[in-house]
Parts: structure tokens; sequence; C-alpha cells
């Protein structure tokens, strides 16, 4: 009632005003003249003398019209609990109450949309490229009484396909492709040490030869296997690692292939953070919640190369293939954007930035369950666009001009759908026309086994017809394999060999005796299968210190 009629705290009301409250409380319906007399009343029931003068014109003015309440509202209560503490009763932070409300908004309704496809919650984050400022934090836009505390913006979970942009980038700095490479999006079975890794189109189906251009701007998840398998999984966790991506701390053996799609788990604000680190041209800096604090870069990414990933994400065209023309994703102005989904659709993420903003969302559901048909444009893009297209709607945006290290080719493809463009690469490694290359002249590597593979011996089969089939992804043409600096084979692709037990070391030869290729692997089996592997012929293994047959 303080708030509501006196605009104030019950600390700070006076004397008359006082009065006027403790006489509603017999009537809080009754017209101003009678809340007066009767606030005249209260006084002199103990003060006689007491002035009554003026109480029936503030009534009048206080209870004429409607209760003006304003409830204090808890905009950023993540923050609040990051931030303050019993020594800091009182912060100041970056955030603009005006955008953290609208941001806000902007996720209820997304959430109230996709109410029927099981989604409940939603988070979101937006900063300023240069000064690193957050400007909205919203951890939480669900309402569920049971998920109240948790913070979407600081919690770990898949990343989904956001992870792509940092591949590509990788592979255009080590100048082992160009956005005009082109990659296969056809079936392909990888062997790994934990079995056969199947990756799969988010359309579930196939396109054939493409550029990187279309596979990072269409999201196609076969051409990021390829190329992740081209770097290695350790080298790209390296590069995640550098980049921010706090949570990655596992080697990569423990991701495999499927780190290309986005198996381990980012917190939204690293993920932003990361896209920042693109936008400023590869140097990243730490995020800031509180004002007048200076950024300090580092560069952790090429600056040509993430110029071009911008480029890529930017596309429109590219990302027609997997997107189409009109989606959430294309405003009018320049942006670069990536979306993702995570496994069984537990979480949508929309990323991306401009010039001088960079944003992110997720949405999904705190406590893990899978939404209904959410895709990355139905599900977290419409709250980015809108959040963009306020941040923009008064400021210009123009596309950054590209940087020294980069320079642009007309570029025809042979053999693929796409058509002649200009492109750009970085400084010396351009070429004009772009081709697949022929089978013929693919190297050689070791398809099978996989490095670091543990082959077990099948304890129901004698020793002597158990058999593993050592595999080449070309024809030799002259060259050989040897196992443990021994020759084993020669001008065959496919060879058996008689496994024995313990570590080993396969490697691949060209006819000139170059080696093309080398993977370790391990041949495991119980103890009463070596004794009877020895009498057939089988070298008998030796035991190590750390209990592996040798």
């Amino acid at each position: 009632a303080s708030q509501g009629l006196f605009r104030k705290h019950p600390s700070g009301l006076n004397e008359r005003e006082t009065l006027l409250l403790s006489a509603l409380l017999r009537g809080p319906n009754a017209v101003p003249a009678v809340v007066a007399k009767r606030a005249c009343g209260v006084a002199r029931s103990s003060v006689a003398a007491f002035d009554c003068a003026g109480l029936d014109t503030l009534a009048a003015e206080r209870l004429a019209g409607a209760p003006a309440i304003a409830m204090p509202v808890a905009l950023a209560p993540q923050v609040a609990r990051q931030l303050l503490s019993a020594s800091a009763r009182e912060v100041h932070t970056t955030l603009d109450a005006g955008l953290q409300a609208f941001v806000a908004d902007a996720l209820r309704r997304v959430l109230r949309d996709l109410s029927t496809q099981n989604v409940a919650d939603a988070a979101a984050l937006v900063m300023d490229n240069a000064s690193g400022e957050v400007l909205a934090y919203v951890g939480n836009a669900g309402g569920n009484e049971r998920t109240r505390y948790i913070d979407g913006v600081r919690s770990a979970r898949q990343a989904g396909s956001t992870l792509k942009p940092f591949l590509y980038e990788l592979a255009l700095e080590r100048r082992l492709l160009t956005a005009a490479s082109i990659l296969e999006d056809s079936p392909v079975n990888l062997v790994t040490p934990g079995g056969l890794y199947v990756p799969q189109n988010y359309d579930m189906s196939f396109h054939g030869l493409v550029s990187v251009r279309t596979a990072l701007a269409s999201s196609m998840n076969v051409p990021a296997v390829r190329t992740l398998a081209l770097l290695g999984p350790d080298a790209f966790v390296e590069r995640l690692r550098t980049a921010g991506f706090e949570h990655i701390d596992r080697d990569g053996e423990y991701y495999g292939y499927s780190l290309a799609l986005g198996s381990a788990e980012v917190t939204l604000w690293d993920l932003v953070n990361a896209y920042r680190t693109l936008a400023n041209g590869g140097r990243r800096s730490a995020p800031t919640l509180q004002p007048g604090v200076k950024p300090r870069f580092e560069r952790v990414l090429d600056r040509a190369a993430s110029w071009i990933i911008a480029d890529i994400l930017a596309d429109p065209m590219a990302r027609s293939v997997g997107f189409g023309l009109d989606s959430p994703l294309t405003p009018h102005y320049w942006t670069a954007v990536k979306t993702g989904t995570s496994k069984d659709m537990r979480d949508n993420w929309c990323v991306g930035f401009s010039a001088r903003y960079t944003v992110g969302v997720w949405v999904g559901n705190f406590d893990g369950a899978s939404m209904w048909d959410v895709s990355g444009v139905s599900g977290a893009a419409p709250a980015w666009q809108e959040i963009m297209n306020t941040l923009h709607r008064n400021a210009g945006n123009g596309k950054p001009a590209a940087p020294p290290g980069v320079e642009s080719l007309q570029v025809s493809f042979e053999g693929t759908p796409e058509p002649p463009r200009t492109e750009w690469f970085v400084a010396g490694t351009a070429q004009s026309l772009v081709s697949a290359k022929p089978e013929t002249a693919q190297r050689a590597r070791i398809v099978y086994p996989a490095p670091g593979q543990i082959i077990a011996m099948d304890p129901d089969i004698p020793a002597a017809l158990q058999r593993v089939l050592l595999q080449a992804s070309a024809a030799l043409a002259g060259g050989g394999w040897r196992l443990d600096d021994q020759p084993l084979g020669e001008g065959s692709d496919v060879l058996t060999w008689e496994p024995t037990l313990g570590r080993h070391l396969l490697t691949l030869h060209a006819a000139d005796g170059t080696e093309l290729d080398r993977v370790t692997f391990q041949v495991r089996g119980s103890a009463e299968r070596s004794s009877a592997a020895g009498e057939e012929g089988v070298r008998e293994p030796a035991v190590t210190e750390d209990g592996l047959r040798q």
C-alpha cells in the first residue's frame, strides 16, 4: 500500500500518510472523505490537539485513482548471485536494464511458441565485441519453480554444430583446406578404437561433392567429420581449449570423431565469447560484467582464416542448401551466424555476431528431456533474430573489410554442381580451378585397424583359424606392409594376418620405401588361449608390469 499510494517504502512515510494507511485497515474500499475522517479520529484518540487539516485533501489525491504499485523486479538474479555478497551489497554492472528486460521477454515468447514441442527453458547472452562488456545475461527464462536456480548461461551442455567454425578455421589456418576446397558429403564408416563411427547429416540425406563454404554454411556433418580426420582430434581439442572452452578437458581420443559434431559440452558463456573472438579477427579477451574493465586481447586464431570463416557464416547463398533463402538466420544487415542441435534434440543453439555485437541463445530443458521436432531455425534462431534486430534498430552495421593476408580470386569448379564465384583465400592458397582429387591420385592410408584399437582374440575359435583383415584406402601400386618393422606383404590394399598377442606397429610404404601411414594397435587374449596359441605356432606372450600381454 505504501508503494502503491505514496510511491515510497514504509520507512519513508510521514505522519499524515501513516494515519491514512492505518485508517484503511478498517475499510480498504471506503471513499476518500470517510478515510480522512477515520484517520483524524485515530490521531485524536492519542493526541487530542491534533490538527486534521489537509487529511481530506491528501486522501482525495491518493485514493481517487488506481494504485500505481511498481513491484521490484529481479532482472538478472543469476548475475546478482555471482556478484553480490555480504561484503558487496550493491554493485554496478555492464548490463543494460532495458535490453535485459527485452531479451527476457523475447525468450518467454519463444518458449510460449514452443510449449507444444516439449521446450521449457531458455537462456541468452549479449556481448559488445570491442569491450567484452556483457549487455544482457538471461540465465533462466523458463519460470519453472523446480529449476529456478539453474543458470543456463553457465551450465555445460552439448555444443552440437556450433563448434564447426573453429574446426574449419584451423584447417584454413594450417592451409590444409580453403573455402573452395572440395569435400565429399557421402556415407562413410570410420573405424575407431570403440568400433565403427557412422556420421549422418541432420536431414538424413547426402549432397555429394561440396565446397568447404557450402559444407560449413549449410552445416553438413560428414564433411566436418572428414575435416576432423584430416586434422586429428587432438589438434582440434587443443584449438578449442585455446579459444576458451574450459569444459573441453579430455584428450582427442576420448571425444573421437564425434567432436566435429559437437559431442563435447560447452557453456553459453564460453561459446558466445569464442564467436566474439571470431568477430574480432581471432583476438580473444575475457568478457566482463563490471564496467570500466579494459579488455586485454591475445591472438588465439589466425586473422585471415577467422575473417573467411565469418564471411562463410554470413553467406545466405551458401546457407540456402541446408536452410533455404528465407529464415531467421538472414536479417537485412550483415551477420555471421551458426545454429546447433545436440544429440536427441536435447539442446538447441543459435550464436552469431555483427560488426558490433555477439549474441547467443540456447533453448531446451534443464532436466535433459528431449525436445520434439525442434531445429536450429525453429528453436533458438527466432529469439536470436529478434534480439539482433533490436540491437541494430538505430545503428548501422556494415560488413567488416578484408584484413591483410586475405585475397580474392574468381574460381570455377570441375565435377561439382557449384557455379563459378569469387572466393576468398588465405594469401598463398588461391587457385582458380578447383576439382576433386581422383581416387587414383589419393595417397594410401591405413583404414583398418584404427590407431589405438584393441583387437580381442575369440576364445571359442582356434587361434590358427583367426585372421585380421588389414585394409588400405587405395591400391599400393608396388608398395607394401610392414609389421613391427618386418615385411608383411606387398602390392595389395587388403591383407589377411594371423594375429599374435601384444602391441604392434603397422606401417604402409610406397614403392620407393617412403612411409605413407602408420598405426599402433593391440591384440589381447586370455592366458589359456595364449598357451594354446603357442602350441599352434603363435608366439607365447610375456606379461608386463602393467598386466598387459606383450
